[in-house]
């Protein structure tokens, strides 16, 4: 069998931040714009920064719950795509997109100096569909879909420092269809697969006396090595095979700063988002292709870079029971111009959010948050697509709980 180089169309388009990677995991953490490691004060501690359970009330048990709604608007393209040198006028619009992602995060009361902490969250995922008929032959549908399981245990070294450490089970299955039939190219995709992997996550918080906290974390990279079978079509003749490929969740650091003041607080956050890995698109198949289905079985060179996002949040604590919130973040696109495609025609973003949390009683809160990605046009010109990407983005709503026992 080949090997397979890199991340595969599975990939291909975005729920949220740049690429597929989802960093809003919770309330907080989506009216903060994910600028919620170095102050984060509640449950997604176990998801943000593990290393803050240590300085949680230890009297108390932490459980939050909650979901996502995400919503994608239509992308739409005005240009040209060239295919076997044939230049196509390709004016379109993608289909809109309704995905809902659940979050659950859970902090133990202190075990001595250890505390442990879980998160079940979406860490990232795409649903991207095209019906117009130039887009159809490489992006009909790309479709991945993840759910990761994150324990982690921290331990307080003193009252000002902590660390932490974690693993990350992840399950991921992922859907890619493709036909380019109704352009004159007899050849048609249907791909499922699924797969079950692993990574780890480390975090550090220093506490300053003056209301400065410092904190740093590393989630590295996962590959999820998707296996399953596809039917590959030429006109009327088909085969199946089992076939497989590697799909990425990338390796992030972040470095976070936050202040505390007498009724507000605000935090400063660089992430720095390891793409780089992906330098070509191939698949893996269980025998050799027939020259008829041979188009299938082409690596095609990618070529991503890593990527920087800046985040910035302000909490307003407006009273004794209810928080204000808001954030932005400006974030890179890792895809470069030459090999920008419709399976993810994505572009710098500006993230604009807000939320509040209401204290029901000392022990229940509950609250909402929206986001909006503005992602800004794209224009390109490369050797098979000339023309401009706008529109698309994405909405977040956000609805969830917190309760202490």
């Amino acid at each position: 069998m080949k090997k397979i180089i890199s991340i595969s169309a599975l990939t291909f388009t975005l729920i949220n931040a740049a690429a597929y990677k989802l960093p809003e995991q919770s309330l907080e953490g989506l009216a903060l714009g994910a600028a919620n490691v170095a102050n984060c004060q509640g449950a997604d501690c176990a998801y943000y920064n593990p290393a803050n359970i240590s300085f949680l009330d230890s009297d108390n048990n932490y459980l939050e719950a909650g979901i996502t709604y995400v919503y994608l608007p239509k992308i739409e393209f005005i240009g040209q795509t060239t295919i076997n040198n044939l230049t196509l006028n390709s004016d379109a619009k993608s289909k809109e997109e309704h995905i809902l992602v659940p979050f659950v995060h859970y902090v133990s009361k202190p075990y001595g100096p250890l505390r442990y902490s879980f998160s079940i969250t979406v860490p990232g995922g795409l649903s991207k569909r095209w019906d117009s008929s130039v887009q159809k032959l490489s992006a009909q549908e790309f479709t991945l879909k993840t759910l990761q399981f994150n324990p982690s245990v921290s331990y307080k070294i003193n009252d000002n420092f902590a660390i932490a450490a974690g693993v990350s089970v992840v399950y991921s299955e992922g859907k890619v269809y493709s036909d380019g039939s109704d352009i004159g190219l007899p050849l048609k995709r249907e791909m499922k697969g699924d797969s079950i992997d692993y990574g780890f996550n480390i975090a550090a918080t220093y506490k300053l006396s003056n209301g400065i906290n410092l904190a740093a974390t590393y989630r590295s990279k996962i590959k999820l090595s998707e296996e399953g079978k596809a039917n590959l079509y030429f006109g009327n003749f088909g085969q199946k095979y089992d076939a497989s490929v590697n799909v990425y969740l990338p390796a992030t650091l972040t470095l976070a700063v936050s202040k505390d003041f007498e009724k507000f607080s605000m935090e400063f956050l660089y992430e720095k988002t390891f793409w780089s890995d992906y330098k070509t698109l191939d698949f893996n198949y269980d025998k050799k292709l027939p020259a008829l289905l041979e188009a299938f079985d082409k690596p095609i060179p990618k070529n991503w870079k890593n990527s920087d996002t800046f985040r910035i949040s302000f909490r307003y604590f407006y009273n004794d029971k209810l928080t204000l919130m808001a954030g932005y973040s400006y974030d890179e696109s890792p895809v470069p111009n030459d090999t920008l495609s419709y399976e993810l025609p994505d572009s710098n973003a500006h993230i604009f959010s807000a939320g509040f949390k209401y204290r029901q009683n000392k022990n229940l809160s509950w609250g909402a948050a929206i986001l909006y990605d503005y992602k800004k046009k794209r224009y390109v010109n490369n050797s098979k697509i000339k023309g401009e990407f706008k529109k698309g983005g994405a909405f977040l709503v956000t609805t969830g709980f917190e309760y202490k026992f």
